[in-house]
């Protein structure tokens, strides 16, 4: 299509347009121009309306209440000839529930039958200067009911150790057979000091100046269960004193033999000092001395001698070596000089286990306590027999007395007494106080070139 053309039809449809819309027919095509005028600003403000406090704000307008609809149930129709479980469980229920009830309440009283009563250990701060200082009442004697001698228990001591423990470990082993006693007095105070479990059936040793003039005797385990103790006897002169509890599978102390000590030893002591508050107090130290005697009201008695801290109330407590071994009950403390001054620091004592030993296995046999047999034998020097087994030479058989009867003759030589070897004659004491007076003391002597087994009687000395 050319120009022409073109022209011509612009023409035509221009006339169209004025026929149409006349006067408005556009000569040539016109921009179109959009435009834009903002309106006058207006200032920008911020509002904060706060809600009004709870007590004046209207209250809410009340709700109707709402009608619950009836809801009609049909009777349940009854079942003949089928049992009526329900009943039954719940009578079987409720038998199950007051057995366990009962069986719970009877295990309660039991239990609290073996703890202390409400206020048990108050009742003894209140007379804290009492028991604190307690040192028996003087009488030399206790009302504690009496439990009958003739037990089988004997005290043995361990010879030696194997494993030297940390104080850690002493107190580990030893603390669990340590007990609180606490003697009830007729004023109505009570005295407390330690004791040391020695049987797990219930055998346990203490000082006699803490059970002295007692009318009844409480024992505190290391686990707060209590104990009604009963006194099997007692030695005023040794102050020592043997108890019983009805318990069974009790911690034991393992007793070592106080022969053994040497100067300088580690030395440890688990006791109460001032009472209940205190309880399984350790303490260490070293053995200061050995075969101390030291004058007790009077009376003279062989101590070891120690300076690990005692105080009131670890009186009965044991005195224990490195190996968790008990070597002694504790019994004094030196807290002034002769002049009365309070100078005195790091002076204990305490009874030599050999000692206790001897004492307390008179008490459990006897309930009193006897002389010390005898073998009747002196032994002096050492001789090494071919095979290098070591003995010690009889010098002197004394006449009637167990080694005469027992046939051991001047040169014969001890290798082995109750099953042990011997290298000095300390073994053959040791030995020999495990057994009582009338019991027979088995032991191998050697004599021209032959091994021979003898049991020596033991017999108290002569009046």
């Amino acid at each position: 299509m050319d120009e022409n053309t073109l022209f011509e039809q612009f023409e035509a449809a221009a006339e169209a347009a004025e026929q149409i819309f006349p006067g408005q027919t556009p000569e040539t095509p016109a921009e179109i121009v959009l435009t834009y005028s903002p309106a006058e600003p207006e200032p920008v403000v911020l509002r904060y309306e706060r809600p009004l406090p709870p007590a004046m704000c209207p209250p809410p307008p009340a709700e109707p209440p709402r009608e619950t609809p009836e809801v009609s149930r049909p009777a349940p129709r009854p079942r003949p000839g089928r049992p009526r479980h329900g009943v039954l469980i719940f009578f079987l229920c409720a038998a199950g529930f007051l057995a366990v009830t009962g069986g719970l309440m009877a295990y309660a009283l039991q239990r609290q039958s073996s703890r202390p009563p409400a206020g048990w250990e108050d009742k003894f701060h209140q007379y804290w200067d009492d028991y604190a200082e307690y040192d028996g009442d003087g009488t030399g004697e206790t009302h504690i009911p009496a439990y009958p001698s003739g037990g089988d228990f004997r005290l043995r001591l361990t010879e030696g150790g194997e494993t030297v423990l940390s104080a850690g470990e002493v107190y580990a082993m030893v603390n669990p057979t340590v007990v609180t006693v606490v003697s009830y007095l007729p004023s109505g105070s009570a005295g407390v000091g330690t004791g040391v479990i020695m049987s797990a059936d219930g055998y346990i040793v203490t000082n006699f100046h803490v059970v002295e003039g007692g009318e009844s005797c409480d024992v505190l385990l290391s686990n707060n269960y209590r104990c009604e103790a009963k006194i099997v006897g007692y030695d005023q002169e040794n102050d020592l004193a043997v108890l019983k509890v009805e318990e069974t599978e009790l911690p034991a102390a393992e007793f070592g033999s106080s022969d053994l000590l040497s100067v300088g030893d580690k030395a440890y002591a688990i006791g109460n000092p001032l009472g209940l508050k205190l309880r399984g107090t350790l303490t260490d130290g070293i053995i200061s001395a050995i075969n101390r005697d030291v004058d007790v009201d009077g009376v003279t008695m062989t101590l070891i001698q120690t300076n690990a801290a005692l105080n009131s109330g670890n009186s009965g407590g044991p005195l224990i070596n490195q190996y968790g071994q008990v070597v002694g009950i504790n019994a004094v403390k030196m807290v002034s000089n002769e002049q009365g001054e309070a100078i005195v620091e790091g002076l204990g004592f305490a009874i030599p286990s050999s000692t206790v030993a001897h004492i307390v296995n008179c008490l459990i046999a006897t309930g009193e306590v006897t002389a010390e047999p005898i073998l009747g034998i002196t032994v002096q020097g050492q001789i090494v027999l071919e095979d290098g087994t070591v003995g010690i030479v009889v010098v002197e058989v004394n006449e009637g007395c167990g080694g005469e009867i027992a046939g051991i003759r001047p040169g014969d030589a001890v290798v082995a007494v109750d099953g042990e070897p011997v290298a000095v004659s300390n073994d053959i004491i040791r030995a020999r106080r495990r057994y009582m007076a009338g019991e027979e003391l088995p032991m191998t002597i050697y004599r021209d070139g032959q091994r021979m087994e003898v049991k020596v009687p033991l017999l108290l000395p002569a009046d």
